[in-house]
């Protein structure tokens, strides 16, 4: 009869950490930064709060969905110790859909500008709140961290409002 291996503290918080904490990161990281073009695109195109929002809730959406079903299918966590497949890709499609939501949600104001405003906040809220799960839990340097989530999601920001402001310039 095979002796079983008790797990000690470390080894129970790495495994959280792999099949909790990872898929959830992965989908905030997606949702937060994905999002970001087409949301913003909207808004410098239509002007419209009520469009943009509509837009950033089916790129949040079909974000998850698609987070969540590439992470389920990714493999089936018996040789990576990744954990369930389901459950893996349930954490990071909800956290992918959430992610997208968060900058969404300003743009049920219906005045442009506060809505545009509040959403950079919220950005940039997200992208700090990113560094640090990353600096927490899987021990990246601190400043390093802040430095890349901020310079990789200020970039696909900056686009989004590119070319939202380009397809106006017709």
């Amino acid at each position: 009869m095979p002796v079983k291996h008790k797990q000690s503290a470390q080894e129970t918080a790495a495994q959280y950490v792999l099949q909790k904490v990872q898929p959830a990161l992965l989908g905030l990281m997606d949702g937060s930064v994905s999002t970001l073009a087409p949301l913003f695109a909207a808004a410098g195109l239509t002007h419209q709060t009520h469009k943009a929002f509509f837009v950033g809730l089916a790129a949040s959406v079909g974000a998850g969905i698609s987070m969540g079903l590439a992470e389920a299918l990714s493999d089936d966590g018996k040789v990576t110790g990744r954990g369930t497949p389901l459950l893996r890709g349930a954490i990071t499609g909800v956290a992918t859909t959430i992610g997208g939501m968060l900058h969404t949600l300003p743009f049920l104001i219906t005045d442009l500008s506060a809505a545009l405003h509040t959403a950079y906040f919220v950005v940039a809220i997200e992208l700090v709140l990113i560094a640090l799960i990353r600096y927490r839990f899987m021990k990246s340097p601190l400043w390093s961290t802040v430095v890349q989530v901020i310079i990789g999601g200020g970039i696909v920001f900056f686009i989004g409002v590119w070319l939202g402001t380009l397809g106006i310039s017709d």
